[in-house]
Parts: C-alpha cells; sequence; structure tokens
C-alpha cells in the first residue's frame, strides 16, 4: 500500500468515526402518537421520535426518514414508498409522510437518522400498518339478535335494564401454516373476543365508547400466532355498554333523565389469512354464525352491575367440536348495523391497569362482610370464594360508609351498583365480571357462609391505556396527599371519554369539567390520543346550526333535543384543541376542527351577542362553596357571579383564541374579524361592568374580578388595583380560603402567582380546613370530591369521586411551583420556560414531565442557606431559565461559576432573576446567597 493510501484510508476512517457518536440514539419511534400503531386510518400519518443523548447542548439539523413495503427493501433500498432525502430541518415531532399512496392493510416499515450539531446516529427502526381505508373492504355483515328472549329482561317503559350478554361462535377450518392474519372486529355496546380458547387482547370495553349515530370504532388485532394450521373456533361475548340504554324513561326519584338506547348488541368481524404459499383466506361475521342468549351473564349493565348464573354455564363453547345444541344457540341474524361511520379507533382500549389489595375485612350487623381497598378506586373486583349451590352470592359497591359501618349508597342515586354470582355447584370458584364497572373504597359481600380473607379479593382497576408521564412530590404532605388523590381521581374517570364521576347514575363527559383540567392532564398522562379523540365525539354532537351540548357523547336524550347554548361548557371544544397544540406541539387538531369551531363562535355570535356582550350562561360560578354545610350551592348574593360576567369573560378568551387559530393558518381576514369583534366586546364589557371608582367588576365576587384579569379584560393600568382588591376579598373575607366554584377555580391558582401573590395560592392549596382540597384529605377523601362540603352535603350530588373543582391546581404545581412550562411560541415544550415561584413553607419540590422532546426534570430544595436545584433538559430543545438572584458570582452551575461559563447565555434581569438560555443537558444550579 502506497504512503498516500493509507494516509487518504485512515482520513476517511476518521471522518467517519465523526459522524457517528454512539453516545447520540433516538428512542421512542411513534406513528400517530402510537407506540403500536397498528390499524391506521390516516393515508398521510405522521411520524415523531425522540434523541436520547449524554452529550449537552445536541441539537437535530437534518433528519432522513425512508419507507418500505417490506423490511427487505427497507434494507436494500428498493421499492421505496418514500425517501425523504437529507431534510434540513429541528422538527422531531408529527412528521407527515409523503410518499406514494398508501393502501389497506398495508405493513409499513420505516427507519430514520437524524444529524446533529454534535454528529449523526444510527438508523432507528420502526413499522406501522393501515386499516381499512374504503367502505368495502369490508365483506363482513353485522350479526346479532334483535329481540328480548329470556325471562326476566328488560328493555321497555321505566325500568332498569337487564339485557343478557350474547355468545357468539363459528367453527373454521384453515389449509396450511399461516403467515400471518389479522381481525378487524367490533361489537356494540362493547365486546370480548376469543381465538381456540385464548382471549386476542388485553382491551376490555372494547371498542371506545362514541357517539354512536355518527362514528363507530372497530379494532385490528393481529392474531397470527392464535391460529391453528387446521380446524379454528372464534368466539365473541357480546355486552351491553352504553349502547344499550340503562333508563329509558325519567327517574323521577334522582331527576336523573332517560338515556338514549341504540338498540340492541351487534357483531362484526372480518379474519384475514395470509398463508405461506401466498394464498388468502376471509372469515367474516354472516348467518353461518351461531348465536346464544342463554349463557352465564344473564344481565350486566354499566350502572346496575353484572350477574353471572353459572348453571347457565356454555361448557367449552370456545374450543373446536363443540355441539351447539338447539335449546341454547340458533343462527345468528343479520342486522341492520349502527347509524354511524365504522373507522378505526384512534385511541387504545381500556385496560386493566393496576391492581390493588384489600387493607381489611369485617363482618357488619347485617350478617354480611364489609370489605375495604383502602383506596376509592374504579373498576371490579376478583373473588376466589367458596360458594353454595344456587346460592347468590351479592356484591355492593359503594365509596363510604354511614356512621353504623354500612355502605352509604345515598349518592348512587338510581343505580344498584350490585355484582352477583350464582354458583352451580359446592365448592370453590373465580370469578370477575365483564361488562361492568364500580367506583367504590368499600364493598359489602353477603351470601357466604363463612368469614372470608381480605386476600380471596383483588381490586382490579380499570382505565383508558395512558401512560403515566409525569410525577411531582413536594416537602408537604398535605400538597402531596392533593396529587395522589388526583391522580387516583383522573384514572377513575378515563371511561373512553373523561367522565365527571364513575359511581352514580350518571358517568357523563360533562364539557365544562375538563376545559382547564386537561391542561393539568397533560402533565401526568399521555392524553393525546384520548383528548383528540373527545374532540371528535364534541364535534360529532354538534348541530348542523352550530350549536354544541354540555355534555359529548350526549347520552342522556335531553342533551338531542334541547341544548342550552351557554358558552362556558361548549366553549371546551375551543380549548381541547389548544392544549393539544399548546403542551404536545400538535397542529392538527386546530386544522381538523377549524371549520366547525368557527361555525360554533358564528353561531353563538349571530342569536346571542347583544349589546356587544354574550348574556348566556347556563349554570354560573357552579358549586361556590356554601356556608351551610349541607347544602349545594351557596345563596350568599355576594358570591354569586352575574352570568353575562361569565359569559362575557370567555367568549372574549374564545375570540382571542380562535384568532390565534386563524394566524397560525394564515387565515388573516378571520384573525382580523375575530381581533376587532373581541376588542368592542372588551370596550363594551369594562363600559357596563368596571368600576372605575373602586376598581372592580360587578358586585365584586372574587370569581368575576379574577376571570377579568386572566382573560385580559381589565384595562393595564387597572390590573394592579383590581388584583389588590382581588387579594383583600380573598384574604379578609375568606380568611384566605377558596371562595370561588367551577369557573374561578379555573383561574385562581395561576391568578395569584402570576400577579406575586404565590403565597395565598400556596395557603389555599395546603389549607387543612372547610372548604379546601385539604378538607377533603382531612376528611379521609383518597379522590377528590364533587362538592367542597361533600362529606355533608344533600346526596343527590356529593361524588367521592369528582375533577371538577381541581381548576388550574395540577398546571400551577407543575408550570410555577415546579417551573415546567412550554414557550407558547415553540410549544410542545420546544423551548422550555423555568421560572419555579420559590415558595417560602416548601422545603423541596421534585418533578418531571415526558415532553415530546423526551424527560424535563426540575428539583430544587434548600440546604444551609443555599438553593440547589437540579434540571435536566432534553435533547433537541433548550430552556429558558430564571434564576433567583442577579449576583452571577454567587451561582455555580456543575460546580463552575455563572460568569466564567462558556455557552449559557445571560438574557436579562427580571423580577431580580437572571434569565439565562440552557442548551439540552444535565445542569446543578447552586445559588449560594441566603433564599
Amino acid at each position: 500500500m502506497t504512503q498516500n493510501a493509507f494516509i487518504f484510508i485512515l482520513s476517511l476512517c476518521i471522518l467517519l468515526s465523526c459522524q457517528f457518536v454512539p453516545d447520540i440514539s433516538l428512542k421512542n419511534l411513534s406513528v400517530e402518537m402510537k407506540s403500536d400503531p397498528v390499524g391506521i386510518d390516516i393515508v398521510n400519518p405522521r411520524l415523531s421520535w425522540q434523541i436520547e443523548s449524554k452529550i449537552s447542548d445536541v441539537n437535530q439539523s437534518h433528519y432522513q426518514i425512508i419507507v418500505a413495503s417490506s423490511e427487505g427493501d427497507l434494507n436494500t433500498g428498493n421499492n421505496l414508498l418514500w425517501n425523504s432525502g437529507k431534510v434540513k430541518s429541528d422538527t422531531s415531532i408529527f412528521v407527515p409522510y409523503e410518499g406514494k399512496p398508501l393502501k389497506s392493510r398495508q405493513i409499513c416499515y420505516w427507519k430514520v437518522k437524524v444529524w446533529t450539531n454534535k454528529g449523526e446516529t444510527l438508523w432507528s427502526y420502526g413499522k406501522w400498518e393501515m386499516a381499512f381505508l374504503d367502505p368495502n373492504d369490508w365483506k363482513a355483515k353485522w350479526i346479532g339478535l334483535e329481540s328480548i328472549t329470556n325471562s326476566g329482561e328488560q328493555l321497555t317503559g321505566f325500568v332498569h335494564t337487564r339485557l343478557a350478554a350474547r355468545y357468539l361462535r363459528k367453527e373454521f377450518d384453515l389449509k396450511t401454516e399461516v403467515k400471518n392474519a389479522r381481525l378487524y372486529i367490533s361489537g356494540v355496546g362493547l365486546y370480548e373476543c376469543f381465538i381456540n380458547g385464548e382471549k386476542v387482547s388485553d382491551d376490555i370495553f372494547a371498542p371506545s365508547a362514541t357517539e354512536y349515530t355518527k362514528r363507530v370504532f372497530y379494532n385490528v388485532y393481529d392474531i397470527t400466532n392464535f391460529l391453528y394450521s387446521d380446524k379454528n373456533t372464534i368466539g365473541v361475548i357480546l355486552g351491553n355498554g352504553r349502547y344499550v340504554s340503562m333508563r329509558l324513561d325519567w327517574d323521577k326519584s334522582s331527576g336523573v333523565p332517560p338515556l338514549i338506547n341504540y338498540g340492541f348488541p351487534k357483531l362484526i368481524c372480518q379474519l384475514e389469512i395470509e398463508y405461506n404459499d401466498g394464498e388468502k383466506e376471509v372469515v367474516t361475521s354472516d348467518s353461518s354464525w351461531k348465536i346464544s342468549t342463554k349463557g352465564p351473564i344473564v344481565a350486566n349493565n354499566e350502572y346496575d352491575g353484572e350477574e353471572y348464573n353459572a348453571n347457565f354455564e356454555l361448557g367449552n363453547w370456545l374450543e373446536n367440536k363443540y355441539h351447539c345444541d338447539g335449546s341454547n344457540w340458533e343462527d345468528a341474524r343479520i342486522v341492520e348495523g349502527p347509524i354511524g361511520k365504522l373507522v378505526a379507533q384512534p385511541n387504545p382500549n381500556i385496560r386493566i391497569m393496576k391492581e390493588l389489595r384489600p387493607i381489611g375485612i369485617e363482618k357488619n350487623k347485617k350478617g354480611g362482610y364489609i370489605l375495604d381497598m383502602g383506596q376509592n378506586m374504579v373498576g371490579f373486583l376478583h373473588v376466589n370464594l367458596y360458594g353454595i349451590a344456587n346460592a347468590p352470592l351479592k356484591m355492593r359497591f359503594a365509596e363510604t360508609l354511614s356512621p353504623d359501618g354500612s355502605l352509604y349508597l345515598d349518592n348512587m342515586r338510581g343505580a344498584e351498583v350490585t355484582d352477583t354470582y350464582i354458583p352451580s355447584k359446592d365448592g370453590v370458584f373465580s370469578w370477575e365480571p365483564k361488562f361492568t364497572y364500580h367506583g367504590f373504597r368499600y364493598v359489602e359481600i353477603t351470601g357466604l357462609d363463612t368469614m372470608p380473607s381480605a386476600d380471596n379479593f383483588i381490586g382490579k382497576v380499570m382505565y383508558d391505556r395512558l401512560e403515566d408521564i409525569g410525577s411531582f412530590e413536594t416537602s408537604n404532605k398535605i400538597l402531596n396527599q392533593i396529587y395522589r388523590n388526583t391522580y387516583w381521581g383522573l384514572i377513575g374517570n378515563y371511561r373512553s371519554f373523561p367522565t365527571d364521576c364513575p359511581q352514580r347514575d350518571e358517568r357523563m363527559a360533562w364539557l365544562g369539567d375538563r376545559s382547564m383540567g386537561c391542561f393539568g392532564e397533560s402533565f401526568m398522562f399521555d392524553i393525546g390520543l384520548f383528548y383528540e379523540k373527545w374532540e371528535q365525539d364534541i364535534e360529532d354532537c354538534q348541530k348542523e346550526t352550530g350549536s354544541i351540548p354540555d355534555q359529548a357523547p350526549t347520552y342522556w336524550k335531553i342533551y338531542t333535543q334541547n341544548i342550552s347554548d351557554n358558552v362556558t361548557w361548549p366553549s371546551t371544544f375551543i380549548f381541547v384543541p389548544q392544549m393539544l397544540y399548546e403542551q404536545l406541539g400538535d397542529i392538527k387538531p386546530i386544522e381538523k376542527h377549524y371549520t366547525q369551531m368557527r361555525l360554533w363562535v358564528n353561531y353563538m355570535v349571530d342569536n346571542y351577542l347583544e349589546g356587544g356582550l354574550m348574556a348566556r350562561d347556563q349554570y354560573g360560578d357552579w358549586c361556590v362553596p356554601p356556608q351551610d354545610p349541607k347544602i349545594i350551592f351557596s345563596q350568599d348574593p355576594l358570591q354569586i357571579t352575574s352570568g353575562e360576567i361569565i359569559g362575557t369573560t370567555f367568549f372574549y378568551r374564545v375570540l382571542k383564541q380562535m384568532s390565534t387559530y386563524a394566524e397560525l393558518l394564515n387565515k388573516e381576514n378571520d384573525k382580523q374579524e375575530y381581533l376587532d369583534l373581541a376588542d368592542q366586546m372588551k370596550i363594551n364589557y369594562n363600559k357596563k361592568y368596571f368600576d372605575e371608582g373602586k376598581a372592580l367588576y360587578g358586585n365584586n365576587t372574587v370569581t368575576a374580578n379574577l376571570i377579568s384579569l386572566m382573560q385580559g379584560l381589565v384595562p393595564e393600568d387597572r390590573k394592579l388595583e383590581v388584583f389588590d382588591g382581588l387579594v383583600q376579598r380573598i384574604e379578609n373575607d375568606f380568611n384566605s380560603h377558596v371562595s370561588v366554584g367551577l369557573i374561578g377555580i379555573q383561574f385562581l391558582m395561576r391568578g395569584l402567582t402570576k400577579y406575586r401573590r404565590g403565597d395565598i395560592a400556596y395557603k389555599i392549596a395546603t389549607n387543612n380546613t372547610y372548604p379546601s382540597w385539604g378538607y377533603m384529605v382531612e376528611n379521609g377523601a383518597t379522590t377528590i370530591w364533587e362538592l367542597w362540603n361533600g362529606n355533608t352535603a344533600d346526596p343527590a350530588m356529593n361524588s367521592g369521586n369528582h375533577l371538577m373543582l381541581l381548576g388550574d391546581l395540577i398546571p400551577w404545581c407543575y408550570e410555577d411551583l415546579a417551573g415546567i412550562k412550554t414557550s407558547k411560541d415553540y410549544v410542545g415544550f420546544k423551548k422550555i420556560i423555568m421560572n419555579p415561584y420559590f415558595l417560602e413553607g416548601l422545603d423541596f419540590v421534585n418533578a418531571s414531565h415526558e415532553s415530546p422532546y423526551g424527560k424535563i426534570v426540575s428539583e430544587w430544595k434548600r440546604e444551609n442557606h443555599a438553593l440547589l436545584w437540579n434540571i435536566t433538559i432534553p435533547c433537541n430543545s433548550s430552556a429558558l431559565v430564571s434564576i433567583p438572584t442577579i449576583n452571577m458570582e454567587e451561582i455555580t452551575i456543575n460546580g463552575e461559576k455563572l460568569n466564567e461559563m462558556r455557552g449559557m447565555k445571560v438574557n436579562r434581569i427580571k423580577d431580580d432573576c437572571l434569565e439565562i438560555e440552557v442548551p439540552s443537558g444535565n445542569y446543578n444550579i447552586k445559588i449560594t446567597e441566603k433564599i
């Protein structure tokens, strides 16, 4: 080898080694935010990834994506579906596929590599699978049985529905070894599917509930490993769910309106099989299937419970060569399908996400037993007990106990909340229900001869498959327990949509409960797909006129007939896309729903704008804490905020938000229209409601002043005066306790902190006397109550697991106490605003959040007259960090003096803080002057 050749080879090796940096890699590849993307029906799905590195200051400069229809083509580069080429961009989330048109059922293999300012990564690999893109892909028929068939079933008049589960089965032969197989399936209300005796998935309560007149979801499963090469059996159990109404007429005793009944349970499924030799076969639901309503689940109802009679068990009905006798089985009927369009489900299903063991069991005065789970949970019990033939075991569920030790059931209203198991013989049995759930801490068990052990029970905690992505802990035990109560309240109310409560005869998705709450939830759970789905539910409930109901989906009949057309609840339709955009960096919901959002705004303007104000408010400042511990609503006129104030301030916020959307979508005319209308509304509002002499709004409620401030209606030069008056009312009239309802609580904590009175916010957050979240804790709550006085109020409305009164508490915890906040200009935590409120009274705050770019950490504590603050900024993002001193010499970062460090840019001095720009990495910040 010549010397020149050697030098060339050596130089090439050095160059290649400089390009690839082993300490920089990619992780968490996803398609449309799905980590397991099977069954996507989006023709241009969006791809995301995260960059991981131990090196600081890593930023993406370019990326390349390659997509192929096979792994072989992906590796060789032949027959590619898309090669983006080397794209100059720092975008690593929601990159749209721009290749060849995709086809139904297509499996897409993809890889991505990125170039950064510190070197390039290796290729990282993923895949996704398309669902049906054409309705004609469906060859299967909807099948079922459209009639009452068993004695004891009820589906007419004013009743608690009793309808048995439907059991369906089909045997089929396969010719040879299977290469791959997919199951496309939907069953309404709910289904569980088995192949050769094995359940095809851990999903339960599938598919997700929807506005059934507009859309019905189907799921897609890879069932390759479930199939035999010869004879096979598919079996499906159908439950009632929300599709079959619990109540068809008014419950006069509780005032709860009737529910919509969409029909009888029904099934559609299609098995598509590909053999190793390339031949394909399809097995579909049709009239050749067998159906039975004579099985052991003789009644199932989401509100009333499930009844299981083991005498009616159908034997080995899920196995091959089972004989369908004529007394129990008949031919399935081809039936009319649901009205709604059949589409691939975009969000994960509900699953058993946790298990709890009871903390004790005691005998009660009635001869039964009271089981204590130790935590107000949502799900059901798995039991392992000794039963007597035909002696019913009954389990009734409640959140709390009465003073005499019995279940407190008054707040269940019309819900029976009872599961029943009837053994067919003496002996040990194991059982859990399939199509019901309960909100409970306590269970009354009757029908046993001897006292069971707590070990005989397992609490199955069920909710939508949402990953935990946040953590929060402080030195204050009350605040930590409130956060824990919030966590359990949230997971207890994720039920295909965000419900208000999980225990009584309601369990509805009230829009107003989550307009601010969703921002807090986004720090704790990966809720993107969940809330995108719910946003579509809301649009599906919208009338052609533009009107939006207060609930979505609209399972109460009243909301398909009479709509209140208030502002505050329906405006959640506007604010959910704001959360998805700001917190997750996802603009698609804005693009997708902008037309319908505009339709609602125009409808409200055309029909209800009078004198430049929006006097549309149905519920007021819902559930202001009353002075009388037994009533629900405050009667104090000085705490009741004008409906026109509430309606106008919220609609002003809507207009401002719509102008932001219009700007993002380059709709300049719309933007100006919204701004002009908002400007005139502000003038009219202040003219009517602002008392210039006293610097207050309306009748000076805390809510009136607070929402005027926080929604931008107070004249700039009067803001501090209005705020000072607001503080005086909170401190003097309410002893620094909560004095607002559902409306005011959405802005209380961050409003006080924004104007540098975080000390009051902290006192409100950590009070343990009425009214406060801490009062709930002191009275044994393990979730959040519906009412501030939920332990004493009228049981017509005192749910022990509700979230509407959380307001902005969780955003305040993360953004203000921990200092984890996204920039509004660089959304999705592309740029992080880290400006904690280092409160006196707190010794430490530890928090983390898994952002779209990676994990953000903020942990601060006081120690020996110094402030120690550890932060982590993920790759491809940066932070503006506010350090609470202006003396640079007293600041060290990773052991170096700030004024001697390179790469740290000091932006400005603001509010006695130094604001510095910090690139990705891990930093230990120490301020040695006394804090």
